[in-house]
């Protein structure tokens, strides 16, 4: 039983409050930012407890998405009504962000009073609360098909000539079919998660994918979608099939919904897709990687006359050719006593800069095609420089974005609709892969 509903932005302000129960004090919104903001560590407990009253909040868009209640309710019915509020929230409002929450408080409210009543969860189902929902989503900006900001992003291995516009996946699934120019459309994204860990002499020592396929529906109406995996796909090493490459993973999990008559024989996932984003599939591979990684460095550290430290970094993309990997950063923990850094860089476009706080040196690469070698000298001011402030000297760390890939080489067959639908409908297939943890040591 749910006592206080608020939504917080990362600064403690208050965006939604909705009290069901009127047995909770409303400053409890400001003792819980208080509680959060008191600890140390980037990741508070999920569960915290104030007096007689549990807090029980989620972290997504940067929001703090906030559930209190008096009684000994489940915590995890609260995470999960929680997770879905800000799935709808982002469904309806086309974004996840404190603009968008702001824009549509009415929207939100509106959402709130049909998803709980007098503190009891109803419903959270995209497909019945479409029939209540009256409010209409205001955006900050309108979609158009002339916005190609994000081009190459989208686009199956059939559909390369076709750029998604990059607004069309962020917008809401209930808006005026004017406004929208009567597109009907689905996106279906292959989304991977890479962790790594490359030893000192260049040697990979752990890798771990984590993946899934997600679907974002805005067609009125559908019966059935069927999504053809590869044919050599394989769930474990006993189940290696076809004479192609083996596509393998270790475990696989399926949303309810997917039936999965034809996966065994065809792997073909069936599933009656409702408005909004689902997340068909899941699947994870540990301690095996089919390709190569995707970046390999090459470090050198030494100590230069006076206080001053040498850090040459020599950075190539393994990548094919024609990939490009965005928003590379390299984080490069430094000794403690770092006071300033010089940098040279080997092209204009990329960034350096001494994080005080962190104590490390954050390189950022906006592009790094595939096939590339970069490379940086930083020369770092260190008082009392020794032999021993050498080995304070990383692991380091990089984040980056990689589209049109997945590691694990899962592919698309196919995306089919049935019935056929009316009009023009557009069908676009994303692939991308995430850095989760990419260290690599020194």
């Amino acid at each position: 039983m749910i006592s206080q509903v608020f939504i917080l932005s990362s600064k403690g302000d208050h965006l939604i409050y909705k009290d069901f129960r009127g047995e909770a004090d409303k400053d409890a919104v400001s003792v819980f930012f208080e509680m959060v903001t008191a600890l140390s560590g980037d990741q508070p407990p999920v569960v915290m407890s104030h007096k007689d009253l549990n807090f029980i909040h989620v972290r997504q868009g940067g929001l703090y998405w906030v559930a209190s209640t008096k009684t000994n309710a489940s915590p995890f019915t609260v995470i999960e009504f929680l997770n879905r509020l800000a799935a709808l929230t982002k469904d309806y409002c086309g974004s996840l962000c404190e603009k968008s929450v702001r824009m549509n408080f009415a929207l939100i409210y509106e959402l709130l009073d049909e998803m709980v009543d007098y503190g009891y969860i109803q419903t959270t189902s995209t497909d019945i609360l479409k029939n209540f929902i009256q409010t209409e989503a205001v955006t900050s900006k309108p979609f158009s098909l002339f916005d190609l900001s994000n081009v190459g992003l989208f686009g199956a291995e059939t559909q390369q000539s076709k750029v998604a516009p990059s607004t069309a996946a962020t917008r809401p699934i209930m808006s005026h079919r004017s406004e929208q120019g009567g597109k009907n459309e689905i996106f279906v994204d292959v989304v991977e998660r890479l962790s790594v860990v490359i030893g000192s002499n260049g040697v990979l020592m752990k890798a771990d994918v984590e993946g899934e396929i997600r679907v974002k529906c805005y067609l009125p109406t559908c019966s059935e979608m069927r999504i053809g995996l590869n044919e050599e796909f394989s769930i474990g090493r006993s189940q290696l099939r076809g004479y192609g490459t083996a596509v393998r993973v270790d475990e696989c999990s399926f949303h309810q919904a997917v039936k999965l008559d034809e996966f065994d024989t065809y792997r073909i996932l069936k599933v009656c897709p409702s408005q909004g984003e689902q997340t068909l599939m899941q699947y994870q591979l540990s301690d095996e990687l089919p390709c190569a990684p995707p970046f390999r460095l090459f470090p050198t550290v030494e100590k230069d006359y006076g206080s001053r430290l040498l850090i040459f970094l020599k950075l190539r993309c393994d990548l094919p050719p024609k990939s490009t990997a965005l928003n590379v950063s390299v984080t490069v923990p430094v000794p403690k006593g770092s006071l300033s850094l010089s940098q040279e860089l080997s092209s204009p476009d990329q960034t350096a800069e001494l994080q005080l706080k962190n104590k490390a040196i954050l390189w950022s690469i906006p592009r790094f095609p595939g096939g590339a070698q970069l490379s940086a000298l930083f020369k770092v001011e260190v008082p009392s420089l020794s032999s021993a402030s050498l080995l304070e000297v990383g692991p380091v760390s990089m984040s980056f974005e990689l589209p049109k890939q997945t590691c694990t080489g899962l592919q698309i067959r196919f995306l089919r609709l049935s019935p056929t639908q009316p009009g023009m409908s557009q069908r676009w297939v994303r692939y991308v892969t995430h850095s989760d943890s990419y260290t690599i040591r020194i």
